[in-house]
């Protein structure tokens, strides 16, 4: 993270019609804080920082609901990926090939 003064941004600032100034920073800093009367009020990212957070949120959602199913299963054995694609009738080249899917 970029020195934090340089990251504050009075809220003033968006009053006085500069906002197109302080978004132009997000090219060089990944967030803002918004400060109204001198306490932080808001942050803005960056859109690339956005999705790196959410990816994050995302994969630790994941990681989550894989740790609570390897609990649930408990001493039974699982079941590889070669054995499952078998089963599906997928290949490798296949699997690369396929565009990545959202799943919520």
């Amino acid at each position: 993270m970029a020195n934090v003064m340089d990251c504050l941004v009075p809220i003033s600032l968006f009053n006085k019609g500069q906002a197109t100034k302080i978004f132009s920073r997000l090219r060089e800093t990944k967030e803002l804080f918004v400060l109204k009367n001198n306490q932080p009020s808001a942050v803005i990212l960056s859109p690339e920082e956005y999705v790196r957070l959410t990816e994050i949120e995302e994969n630790y959602t994941l990681l989550l609901e894989a740790a609570s199913r390897l609990e649930e299963n408990g001493d039974r054995p699982g079941i590889s990926m070669e054995v499952v694609m078998d089963e599906l009738g997928i290949n490798a080249k296949e699997l690369e090939e396929m565009e990545d899917v959202d799943i919520e």
